[in-house]
């Protein structure tokens, strides 16, 4: 039974990520507050897909972007809204089910 779950948990780490998972993976690497770069590195994505995810999720409110003034010039801050933080909740549930 131990090989077993082992197998699952392999299997499961090296399948496709599905959209659920690359949007928890945003929601969750924003949860504090992180600028689009980081976003990007953290969760894998290319500057088109990043871009892509950013602005549905900000439109559908998930996210909400902030302008920050910082040394060198002006940023723009992502941060999970509550929406996001129940989407985050409910996806971590649904995969503890299956897994």
């Amino acid at each position: 039974m131990e090989m077993r779950r082992v197998v699952t948990t392999i299997e499961l780490n090296n399948r496709r990520r599905d959209r659920h998972d690359i949007v928890a993976e945003i929601l969750k690497t924003a949860r504090v507050g992180r600028i689009k770069t980081h976003i990007m590195y953290k969760a894998k994505l290319s500057y088109s897909q990043i871009n892509t995810y950013l602005g549905m999720l900000v439109e559908k409110g998930f996210l909400e972007n902030h302008t920050v003034q910082r040394r060198n010039g002006t940023v723009t801050v992502y941060k999970t809204t509550p929406k996001g933080v129940l989407f985050i909740e409910n996806i971590e549930t649904v995969n503890q089910m299956l897994g």
